[in-house]
């Protein structure tokens, strides 16, 4: 039998708590013009506490152009009329609260859309007042006396991250689109009003924020060149300049001591993370940072080197490393883990990590459920991911999609008459393109799956009629009743399954992913098959086998006891008790 761990983890709220992520253009529409509201998501706050979900999160919402869906801000202390008004939040606040939920507001703080009124204002002159809340620079003189941008730093969404002012004769920094010019952390102002907004919201009622590209507001302010590798590329990744830059740490302390005053909840997206030493850093309770990150490693394990868009084959025994390095070092050290799958920036996770053929669908859904539910960390689920929600089919066409990075990525490859990388891209896009999360949420099998009286602004994935919240709310074997029963037993057993600590067990398989949660005296296994066959799997000897072991919750009617050799079947999960 192995040894368990005395060490007894901080407890908080947030621990406890599980999070449902809201892309509130997809969620569901109030108003009749095909895009979803806030009205529509106070419409369905049942539909999520009946899910076992405490806080949800919604993208932005807030005024802008929607060149980024929302994540081109240009009035942060407003709502953007498409999705509603201040009073609706005010409502969604005071409703959530009724139902001891809490909200969090999705902060981004990196960049501003470039129809803030503070980069309008910079735009007129150097010497406006906000000149300095962007970065600016002047071109670089090429060998042949052509202008250049100040650096080879590639954009996050491809091209230059610098965009030419002729007025000014200077570039300003934009690490995502060219709409988002990035913010001057340097500038102490630019930190007044960060703080500023951060307050406000949490004064109105938020319970806390994720923090979009965090890890991005502090730069190597002499902008260096990216090493060159190949003659023929003009830009490069720059991240070792621009990611957890020096003075990171200490930008977030000061938006850290502001949410703990409040005891409200953070949590940073840094996908550039990838040592949990970097992650403590920033998580551990002493640093007075943020709460938790989301860190990459697991949806970007079949990303190639080149990109998203690029394959990259991976096996079980890679994902194994992968998860249990963040439960172990998250855990011996006090920290805590944000434990997704999917979110509005990623596939599905039952057409990347399971199977969406209709044998396997659902019964692959529950599986990856039982993986993620019932790891140590604070659980996130993204809106549809609870009804087993699938990727776009392939017979979309490119015109179907709606994200300003793929068509970038696409008008560059057939700009560049690139067939065989166009080829690549294409079959990848539909496993990893942002908008297969950004369907509209299936509600029932009306038309337009429920979400909206009209055509909505991006279409509705065909299989709505039989995949949809209705049919599952009834059906005691659906997904949906199934994600609330790994809630439930996250809650009924609250010290094993958030507090207790992780073992894996058999590392080299290749098809099975079983580990063990452990909390003082309380044990459970969790077995899981992530292959589409039937797999015999030989307990590890040192199990006694004949101890009680009850099982807890498995995706299957019936299952095998603990027995020495267990026959499991495809995409099977099953979590014994043992005692």
């Amino acid at each position: 039998m192995p040894s368990f761990a005395a060490k007894e983890p901080t407890r908080s709220w947030w621990k406890e708590s599980n999070v449902y992520q809201i892309y509130p253009s997809s969620f569901k529409d109030t108003n009749g013009d095909g895009i979803g509201d806030i009205q529509g998501i106070i419409s369905e706050l049942d539909h999520i506490k009946g899910l076992g979900a405490d806080i949800i999160w919604i993208c932005p919402c807030y005024r802008s152009p929607q060149v980024d869906m929302g994540y081109d801000i240009s009035d942060y202390r407003d709502i953007d009329p498409r999705y509603g008004t201040l009073a609706d939040i005010d409502e969604l606040i005071e409703k959530l609260h009724e139902r001891g939920m809490k909200l969090l507001m999705d902060l981004v703080v990196n960049h501003t859309s470039d129809q803030h009124m503070w980069f309008q204002s910079a735009l007129t002159s150097k010497d406006s007042p906000y000149r300095d809340y962007y970065v600016w620079k002047k071109p670089k003189t090429g060998p042949n006396g052509e202008r250049l941008p100040p650096n080879n730093w590639m954009s996050e969404f491809s091209g230059s991250v610098w965009e030419y002012d002729a007025a000014s004769d200077e570039y300003y920094l934009h690490l995502f689109a060219v709409e988002q010019p990035d913010l001057n952390w340097e500038n102490p102002k630019v930190v007044e009003e960060v703080h500023s907004i951060v307050r406000y919201w949490l004064d109105k009622g938020v319970d806390g924020f994720r923090l979009d590209a965090i890890n991005y507001i502090s730069k190597d302010t002499t902008y260096p060149d990216v090493a060159a590798t190949d003659s023929d590329q003009l830009y490069y990744d720059g991240k070792q300049f621009y990611s957890n830059g020096p003075r990171m740490h200490e930008f977030l302390q000061g938006i850290g001591k502001i949410l703990k005053s409040y005891n409200a909840f953070s949590v940073g997206e840094m996908g550039a993370f990838k040592d949990p030493k970097d992650v403590l850093d920033v998580v551990a309770e002493s640093r007075v940072e943020l709460n938790m990150v989301f860190q990459f490693e697991i949806v970007d394990i079949d990303c190639g080197t080149s990109g998203r868009y690029f394959p990259q084959n991976w096996n079980l025994p890679q994902l194994k490393q992968i998860v249990t390095k963040w439960q172990t070092s998250m855990y011996e050290n006090d920290g805590w883990n944000a434990l997704f799958l999917e979110n509005h920036d990623q596939g599905r996770s039952v057409s990347r990590f399971g199977s969406d053929l209709p044998e396997f669908r659902s019964i692959s859904a529950k599986m990856l459920a039982t993986f993620l539910g019932l790891q140590s960390g604070t659980v996130f689920v993204y809106q549809g991911q609870e009804l087993g929600m699938a990727n776009i089919p392939t017979t979309w066409d490119i015109s179907q999609f709606r994200d300003l990075w793929v068509f970038n990525v696409y008008n560059e490859l057939v700009k560049a008459q690139d067939l065989t990388t166009l080829k690549v891209f294409k079959t990848e896009l539909h496993k990893k393109g942002r908008d297969n999360s950004r369907t509209p949420v299936q509600w029932n099998s009306s038309d337009y799956a429920g979400f909206s009286a009209v055509q909505p602004w991006i279409s509705v994935i065909d299989d709505y009629t039989t995949v949809n919240a209705a049919a599952q709310y009834e059906d005691p074997k659906s997904v949906y009743n199934y994600w609330s029963s790994v809630f439930k037993l996250r809650k009924s057993h609250k010290d094993l399954f958030v507090y207790g600590a992780f073992s894996l067990i058999d590392p080299t398989n290749e098809e099975i992913f079983a580990y063990e949660r452990t909390y003082r005296e309380q044990r459970a296994l969790v077995v899981l098959s992530f292959s589409a066959k039937s797999v015999s799997w030989s307990l590890p000897k040192h199990y006694d086998i004949g101890e009680k072991s009850d099982v807890l919750l498995a995706n299957y009617d019936d299952c095998s006891p603990l027995v020495s050799k267990i026959e499991i079947r495809p995409f099977e999960a099953i979590v014994y008790k043992l005692d």
